[in-house]
Parts: C-alpha cells; sequence; structure tokens
C-alpha cells in the first residue's frame, strides 16, 4: 500500500477491535483495502467517532474503559459436552463468589476458577483486577443467569449453552428426502383471494408428501409486509421477521366465518378478486389485501367462543411486548404512513408515552392487527401439522430473510439494537457485478451482546414455531455482513463481524429445541472455514447446480464430490427457472437492465460453455442421450443428477416442476422488472393454478424422479 493510501495505525486499530475489516479477498481472489472515508462512516454507525486522530484517541481509551468496568461480559455462549471460560472484573485483591441459576430454576456452585496472570487495570483510581473461570461441561442446554456477588452486591449475566451439533437432532428415515421449493404468493388454487395462501401452502404439501413422498415444502419467506397500499412486494424486504403477512390468510378457514351472516358477500368478494387475477399479468397484493382485509373486518366482529378467547389471550401472552409493538406499529402505519421516520417525532420510538396513549385510544385497531397474527399462527400449524400427517418427515420449511425495511415494523420497534447510518447488502460477485444494496439496517454486534441476543433469540424461535426446518438466507451474516455506509455504491463497503458462537448457537438452540433442520444459503463470497463450521454444527449448507464448478472453475464438479450435509437444487430465485436458464433468460434480462460488466455476446459465449460443460457432464453419466437438448429432457437429466449426489436434502422449484420461463427476481433491481410479481405460469407463460399441478405429467415426472433419486437402491 502506497503512503498515500496508508490508513493510520489508530483507525486500523479501532476498526479491529469493533470487527470491522479493513480489508478483505473479492470474488476475484483480489485483495481489497478498504478505505478511510468507508471506515469511519462504518465505526459512525457502532456509536464510534473515528475522522479524527484526537477522535480516535477517545474512542480507544473509551474502549478499554468500558471493557474494564465490566463486571461480566455481556452475554457468555458455551456449548454442551464442553467447559466454557469467561472473565470476570472485580477491584483488585476483592473476593468474588459466582453461581448460576439454571433455566429450570436449579442452582449450581463451585464453578471452578482459572489461572490469569493479567496485571490490573487503573480505572479512575481504581485498581481493576481480573480472574478467569470456567463453566462446567455438563451444564444443560437453555437460556441461565450467572450470578457475581460482591459484598452485598448481585450482578448477573445471560449464559447460553446450545447443542455441540444439531445432526442428532432430526432423523431422516432414509438418511435423505426431497422437497418442493415455492413462492407461494405466485401458486394460487381456485378457491384463493389473487394469491397463494397458507391452504394452498397445505395441499401443495399434502399433494406432494401423499404422492411422491416428498418430506418437504420450502416457502419463500411469510414475512409481514406493512398493511397499507402499496405493500411491499418483495418477501425479502418485509416490516417485520417475527410476525407473519395476513395476506396468506385463507379467510374461509377462520372458525369463526361459519357464523358470519353475510358469507354470500364474502364469497362474492373472492369471486370478484380472484377474476381481476385471472385476468392479470402481474399479482396485486393491494387488491387482494383490500378484499380479503374487509372480509376479516367482518369476521373481527363475531364474538369468539369462550374456548376460543382463552386461546387468544394465551396467544397475546406468550408473544408479549413484542406482538403489541407490531400491532401498534400497524395501527399508526394506518394513521401515519408506512414510514415511522416520518411520524411526529413523539410517536418515533415504541417506548414513548405518546405510544402509549395512542394505543389507548385506538385500542380496537390495535387489536385487530394482534388477532390476524393469531388467526396466523392458528393457520401455520394447521399447515405444519397436515404435511406430516401427510407422511413428510419436515414438514413446511420456512425462510428467514437477512433483514428488515429500514422503514418498518421491526425498524421501529428494534431501532436500539440496529445500526443506523449503513445498509446492508453484498460485494461484487460473478453474477451480481456491481454488488447490492439490500436497503435493510444491520444489527449492531455490541447491542446484541448487551441485550443477551434476545431479539435474535425470539426471531429465531417464531420462525421455527410451526416448522420443520428453516432455511436461513445469506446465513454468511451471521459471521460478518458487508455494510455499505448510506448513499454510497455497493461497492464502497466492508465486513462487520458478528459473534458467529453465539448467533449459530442460539440457531442449534432453538432448532433443537423444535426438532427442525436448518439450511443455511452460504452462496457467494465464503471464507472456507465457514462451510467447515457450519457442518461441524451440523448445519447444512446449499448448492445450486449451476454454481457447482470444480476449483478452477472450467468443469462441473462431479456428483460424487458434492456435499453430503447440504440441500442441493438445479435453480435458486435468484436465477430463472431451469427452462429459461437453459434459454439464457439471465443474460437477456441483465442485457436489457444493464446489469452486465461485459458485452451480451461475451456473457452468452461465456454461458453456452457453461452450459455445454453441463451437458457433457450429463452425458457422461448416462443422464442424457448424445445430441439430445429437448429442454424437457435436460430439465429432467439435471434433476436426475442430483440424485447421484450425496446430498440428505435435494430441493425441486415448483417452477421447474411446470416448466415455467420467467424468472421471480433480477437482484439489483427493484421496479425496472416485476420482481415477486409474476405468476406461476406454464412454458408458454399461462397462469397455471394449483389444482392443474395435480394433473400435470411435467411435474408428476419430476417429482417421480425426485422420489427415486431419494429412494434407497435396493
Amino acid at each position: 500500500m502506497s503512503d498515500d493510501t496508508a490508513l493510520p495505525e489508530s483507525l486500523i486499530e479501532l476498526a479491529q477491535r469493533y470487527g470491522v475489516a479493513t480489508e478483505y479477498t473479492d470474488w476475484t481472489h483480489r485483495a481489497v483495502a478498504v478505505s478511510a472515508p468507508t471506515l469511519i462512516a462504518v465505526l459512525d454507525a457502532l456509536g464510534v467517532a473515528a475522522a479524527t486522530e484526537a477522535d480516535r484517541a477517545d474512542a480507544l481509551a473509551a474502549h478499554d474503559r468500558d471493557h474494564w468496568a465490566r463486571p461480566l461480559p455481556p452475554t457468555i455462549v458455551g456449548r454442551s459436552g464442553a467447559t466454557t471460560p469467561f472473565w470476570v472484573h472485580v477491584t483488585h485483591g476483592d473476593p468474588a463468589r459466582l453461581w448460576l441459576r439454571l433455566e429450570d430454576g436449579s442452582v449450581r456452585t463451585g464453578i471452578r476458577q482459572l489461572e490469569n496472570n493479567r496485571p490490573p487495570y487503573d480505572l479512575d483510581g481504581r485498581l481493576v483486577g481480573e480472574a478467569t473461570f470456567e463453566l462446567p461441561a455438563d451444564l444443560p442446554i437453555g437460556y441461565h443467569r450467572l450470578h457475581l456477588q460482591v459484598g452485598p452486591s448481585d450482578i448477573s449475566t445471560t449464559v447460553i449453552v446450545s447443542p455441540s451439533t444439531l445432526l442428532r437432532s432430526v432423523r431422516l428415515a432414509t438418511g435423505r428426502t426431497w422437497g418442493l421449493a415455492t413462492q407461494l404468493y405466485s401458486v394460487r388454487s381456485r378457491k384463493s383471494w389473487g394469491i397463494g395462501d397458507l391452504t394452498d401452502l397445505t395441499d401443495l404439501a399434502v399433494w406432494s408428501a401423499a404422492r411422491y413422498g416428498a418430506g418437504f415444502v420450502l416457502a419463500n419467506p411469510l414475512h409481514a409486509a406493512a398493511p397499507v397500499a402499496p405493500m411491499e412486494p418483495s418477501p425479502y424486504l418485509p416490516t417485520s421477521r417475527r410476525f407473519v403477512n395476513p395476506l396468506y390468510l385463507r379467510v374461509e378457514a377462520v372458525p369463526e366465518f361459519a357464523y358470519i351472516r353475510h358469507r354470500g358477500r364474502i364469497r362474492k368478494a373472492q369471486a370478484q378478486v380472484q377474476a381481476r387475477a385471472n385476468r392479470s399479468t402481474q399479482i396485486d397484493r393491494d387488491a387482494a389485501w383490500k378484499a380479503k382485509r374487509a372480509a376479516l373486518e367482518a369476521l373481527y366482529l363475531v364474538e369468539l367462543s369462550d374456548g376460543r378467547q382463552i386461546a387468544y389471550q394465551a396467544f397475546q401472552q406468550r408473544q408479549g411486548r413484542s406482538l403489541d409493538d407490531f400491532a401498534t406499529w400497524c395501527a399508526l402505519a394506518e394513521h401515519y404512513g408506512a414510514d415511522w421516520h416520518q411520524w411526529p417525532e413523539a410517536l418515533q420510538h415504541p417506548r414513548n408515552d405518546a405510544v402509549t396513549e395512542f394505543a389507548e385510544q385506538h385500542a380496537a385497531e390495535v387489536d385487530f392487527h394482534r388477532w390476524l397474527q393469531w388467526l396466523v399462527d392458528e393457520q401455520l400449524s394447521a399447515a405444519q401439522d397436515a404435511a406430516v400427517q401427510a407422511g413428510m418427515e419436515l414438514g413446511i420449511m420456512h425462510d428467514l430473510a437477512v433483514g428488515v425495511d429500514p422503514n418498518g415494523a421491526d425498524a421501529w420497534a428494534l431501532q436500539d439494537v440496529l445500526a443506523l447510518g449503513v445498509t446492508a447488502g453484498a460485494p461484487p460477485d460473478e453474477f451480481n457485478q456491481l454488488g447490492q444494496d439490500w436497503s435493510q439496517p444491520p444489527w449492531r454486534p455490541d447491542r446484541l451482546a448487551d441485550a443477551a441476543y434476545e431479539p435474535f433469540r425470539a426471531l429465531v424461535s417464531a420462525v421455527l414455531r410451526h416448522a420443520g426446518g428453516v432455511r436461513i438466507d445469506h446465513i454468511i451474516g451471521l459471521f460478518r455482513l458487508w455494510w455499505i455506509p448510506k448513499g454510497s455504491l455497493p461497492t464502497v463497503g466492508t465486513y462487520v463481524r458478528y459473534d458467529h458462537e453465539a448467533m449459530i448457537g442460539i440457531v442449534a438452540l432453538e432448532a433443537h429445541r423444535a426438532g427442525a433442520v436448518v439450511v443455511g444459503e452460504d452462496l457467494g463470497t465464503v471464507e472456507p472455514w465457514v462451510r467447515d463450521y457450519l457442518r461441524d454444527r451440523g448445519l447444512y449448507g446449499t448448492s445450486i447446480l449451476w454454481f457447482e464448478m470444480t476449483d478452477e472453475g472450467r468443469e462441473p464438479l462431479p456428483a460424487d464430490r458434492w456435499r453430503e450435509y447440504c440441500l442441493s437444487a438445479v435453480t435458486t430465485h435468484d436465477l430463472p427457472p431451469t427452462a429459461g436458464y437453459l434459454a439464457g433468460e439471465h443474460v437477456r434480462l441483465r442485457d436489457e437492465l444493464g446489469l452486465l460488466t461485459r458485452t451480451a455476446d461475451e456473457e452468452l459465449a461465456g454461458d453456452r460453455a457453461h452450459q455445454d460443460a453441463w451437458l457433457a457432464e450429463l452425458r457422461r453419466v448416462g443422464l442424457l442421450a448424445d445430441g439430445d437438448e429437448d429442454t424437457d429432457h435436460v430439465v429432467l437429466a439435471l434433476h436426475r443428477y442430483l440424485g447421484r449426489t450425496p446430498s440428505r436434502l435435494l430441493s425441486l422449484s415448483l417452477a421447474d416442476a411446470v416448466g415455467e420461463v420467467r424468472t421471480q427476481n433480477q437482484p439489483g433491481t427493484t421496479d425496472a422488472y416485476p420482481n415477486w410479481r409474476v405468476p406461476l405460469g406454464g412454458p408458454m407463460g399461462k397462469q397455471i393454478l394449483l389444482e392443474d399441478i395435480f394433473a400435470d405429467p411435467r411435474a408428476a415426472a419430476l417429482c417421480e424422479a425426485m422420489r427415486s433419486a431419494v429412494t434407497p437402491r435396493s
């Protein structure tokens, strides 16, 4: 690095202390230095002033003081079967008594002290000594409380003990299984309300399990969107990840529907919105929600039976303040708009008195949104129960998005643990050569630790409540996340590290308790050790066929070299369905939208060579005849190839099953392409309903191929 670009040593030291990368390796394996302005902006988002040498000196001194002033770490994280060391700070020479209150209420004492010869620290004239202790290896998994008694003072901190591995938490009968992956909103049945819903998800699960032995259905994130128009179409930019979009409710499946007087009006509304959807080329969430909401408002007025009233009260008690905050935000959004930054200042924080007053004055409006979440919870439970009863080993596998809308409910309710002034995204890679800005506020690692990770724990617990599995989008973000200063290009960012032992440990603990598998989407730029770490913790990775190439990148990776603990698929929602991919749709679309960094001819030539290599591999293993390039034959052969891999989880996109060619999402765009608004269609783009899928010979052939792929050979 030349002298004129060298970073000040104080800035490097400060960045390292806060887990901010000063350099990184990009997707071409080139070392990239991070600029000083980027580091200063990212540190500022962490509450650290670093613009001048004096600022940095003060920040380093404050960091030391904060560390030594803490009697205990903000959170202690360990694994079952292993001891866990931790430090304790007390006035030098003072005795310290430690004891544990376990999650079940029992008490453990006798915590062993280890040798620590670190000299004491002068904290404003008080010498503070550091001692090291270790938690015993036989602690049960769970959330415990460590207490430190010094004289009359009692100080405590949270202890999280997670299972060492998830591999024994869920057993697959034959060691592997397959499932459908679907964008649920795009999958309508004849009785839908213009958009796929939870009854459609249930029927899809039952059909694939009963007819073809599927073990799971992987749905797009069902996270909540703001309840006002225009409703955000992207399931990966929700207003809340903790709660679910009531747009997915089936109105007629609500028990109170049986007691409403004017059911004919509701059925007429359903028919009208469905007819409009039949004529439209795009999914209209606003029209669907307007009609569905009116029907739900009528159902809300029906008096609950005593038993259901008790169940509703239990749901509210279980969800606690988080549900109240979410429901209050929804009511506020209906009055003031979906961007809380534009609300009156007194309403911009959930703990303000004005927010409490608003909730009291609009109690029925707030309760309506609580009630909607209860209904969603019931229908999610019913979907999971039906899937398992139909024979699925896992059932519904939910998808957890990376983050939330910066103007939405979670950003409002959790603003104290989120980083402001930056957005999360991804650096450039082979398929997104300009990088990505997801416009989402990232977690602040320090604030999460101070909160004992409770917001993250609640999120993971909620998504696994009615699930046999969860796919975590961009799971690498639990290790390090690309932070972009607001107003900057995605290329002008850097990585910020998280305590992955805590984040992954919490995921493992909650999944163990739910008896669920965890699939991490670990595509893109990944440090090599990360995949090994995930495998050791019993989390599955993700393999997409088109990306599985040898280290040289010129030849397909042979099936027997694929990962075992992995969910493997031919395609993903950020690429066209396989028929479209074979036709070069991904190159044509990116060229049309100006997303390529080289000419379309160069891209097409490279893509053709890539596809030819895969066709040659299919022929080499006997899955495709010489000269056969029929699209249906190639799609079938590619999915049969998945069966040659050792991967324990295989996935078939529902879009592939019906011959769809259009992509659901083109990364790097917002309104230039109708992302997340394409209704499921066949090879010619004509809409296809769920009932049609059940009788579709193409879908039957691919599902049968997937069943055969996971069936042990006799």
